[in-house]
Parts: structure tokens; C-alpha cells; sequence
């Protein structure tokens, strides 16, 4: 491939990649998985960055690409090994200091969305990034009302697992 094809996907991977840090958050349980996650997605973007017409944002794009890589990992994970519990990774996100309360929020927060199946994990994952849901449609490929209908569902559905 030419060298300015590799220079600007370099560049939009580095802008973007907490996207691909949150869906590894979101799909991983302990740093290896994250790390191999985060490797495989990074991968599948560059195989598919000479095919990116540019219809939609690059970072729908890249989610669209991220959470089809995890979605297909998770599944065929599920069919073999188990992983830890996801305690003390360390992320090159950069992130504002969390006190004690918001921290134990998060992790309750990431614990029950772990009970949730791989679809309803991308669309609580693009809805808590304040994507709109014609975005949502577009990056899982499903209808709107198909995504505003499950979101509801799913809200239901944590409720139960946050207050039993």
C-alpha cells in the first residue's frame, strides 16, 4: 500500500483509538484479552481501510469495525475459554480522575452490562456515547425503531439487574 494511505490511517487510528479501547472494555475481561482485542480490531481496520468510501464519519466506521471484530471474537470465545475478572488495567485513554463513588458506579455499570448479550452490549456501548439512533442503526445495521425498541428493552432489563 502507498505511504499516505498508512500515514493518514496511522493518524485517524491515533485520534480515535480510545473508541477501540472502550469496545475492548466493553468485550474483555482482564488486560491480555483487552490487549489482543484491541490488536484484532486494529488489524481488521487495516484490512479494511482501503475499502472506507468515506459515506460515513470515520468513527462510525471504526465502530462499526470494532464492535463487528469483538462481537465475532466474543461469540467464538464463548465457545472455548473463560476470562478473568477485569481488575487494575491500565488504558492510554486519557481520562479525567474518578473519586471513589463514580468508580464503584462504573463498576457496577460494567457488571451488569457484562450480563448483557453481544447486540445489547454495542447498543448500551453507543448509547452511553451519546450516539443518536439513526448513528446506532447505521453502525450495528439494524433499523432505527429496531434500535430505539431494543434500547428500551434493554433499559428494562438493567433496572432488573441493578435493583433486584
Amino acid at each position: 500500500m502507498n505511504k499516505e494511505l498508512e500515514h493518514n490511517f496511522v493518524e485517524l487510528l491515533e485520534t480515535h483509538q480510545n473508541i477501540i479501547h472502550k469496545v475492548c472494555r466493553l468485550y474483555t475481561n482482564n488486560y491480555d484479552a483487552h490487549n489482543d482485542l484491541f490488536q484484532e480490531i486494529t488489524i481488521q481496520l487495516w484490512k479494511a481501510f482501503p475499502k472506507f468510501r468515506g459515506d460515513a464519519k470515520f468513527s462510525t466506521w471504526m465502530y462499526r469495525v470494532g464492535l463487528n471484530t469483538a462481537i465475532t471474537l466474543y461469540r467464538k470465545s464463548k465457545r472455548t475459554i473463560n476470562t478473568q475478572d477485569f481488575q487494575g488495567v491500565e488504558f492510554k485513554i486519557t481520562a479525567q480522575a474518578y473519586d471513589d463513588t463514580e468508580e464503584e458506579q462504573l463498576k457496577v455499570l460494567y457488571k451488569a452490562v457484562h450480563q448483557l448479550n453481544d447486540i445489547e452490549k454495542a447498543l448500551v456501548f453507543l448509547y452511553l456515547e451519546d450516539k443518536d439512533y439513526r448513528e446506532i442503526s447505521e453502525t450495528i445495521g439494524i433499523s432505527e425503531v429496531n434500535a430505539r425498541v431494543k434500547m428500551s428493552r434493554i433499559k428494562t432489563k438493567l433496572k432488573t439487574i441493578l435493583n433486584p
